[in-house]
């Protein structure tokens, strides 16, 4: 009697799937660098053969994962995108392209795809949005605004400043509002 092959292919894609999931967590948490390849295919449950079976390394696991966020590009100035990242930063803290903004990773490749996503994602949009309103200087403004935005996400995460960490996501949203929209302003008067 012949093999069927279809609960193979499930469990096949459940498992790529649980590996995805574990290393975009580890990654969220620690870093490309400091997250082991062991200690993704431990999390998920796999043999430690998956990582070289459905990605090839460590680093196309990493742009995988990066590719599964597929977040939708964020005008960071749209008031209700704004909202949704400053939510999703709450529950999941800043994850692998947010974290490239500030911190290179020792493998090339994994950092050249972050880079990629965070101007994908979050630069772009901008860029699009500040140029079209005839912003002279779109690309730096736009760069500008995810550095501030980036840096208020992170601190926000390390504790380091006590009513930015202890803020509610209603109270820091307007303050964060302001601080972007006032790009936008000068934008204008310039």
């Amino acid at each position: 009697m012949p093999k069927e092959t279809t609960p193979r292919r499930r469990d096949s894609a459940a498992s790529r799937e649980r590996l995805l999931s574990a290393a975009g967590e580890l990654f969220a948490d620690r870093g490309f660098d400091r997250t082991s390849a062991r200690e993704a295919v431990e999390r998920a449950g796999v043999d430690p053969t998956m990582i070289a079976r459905y990605f090839g390394g460590k680093a196309q696991l990493f742009i995988a994962v990066l590719r599964t966020e597929a977040d939708i590009p964020a005008d960071l100035l749209d008031p209700d995108r704004l909202t949704a990242l400053l939510d999703r930063m709450d529950r999941h803290g800043p994850g692998p392209v947010i974290q490239a903004g500030i911190r290179p990773y020792g493998d090339a490749e994994a950092q050249a795809a972050a880079r990629a996503e965070l101007q994908h994602r979050l630069v772009a949009p901008l860029r699009e949005r500040l140029a079209r309103e005839g912003d002279e200087q779109a690309d730096l403004r736009a760069e500008l605004l995810v550095a501030a935005f980036t840096g208020v996400i992170l601190s926000r995460r390390s504790g380091a400043f006590e009513h930015l960490s202890g803020a509610t996501a209603d109270e820091l949203l307007p303050l964060l509002r302001d601080l972007l929209g006032a790009g936008e302003q000068r934008a204008h008067e310039g």
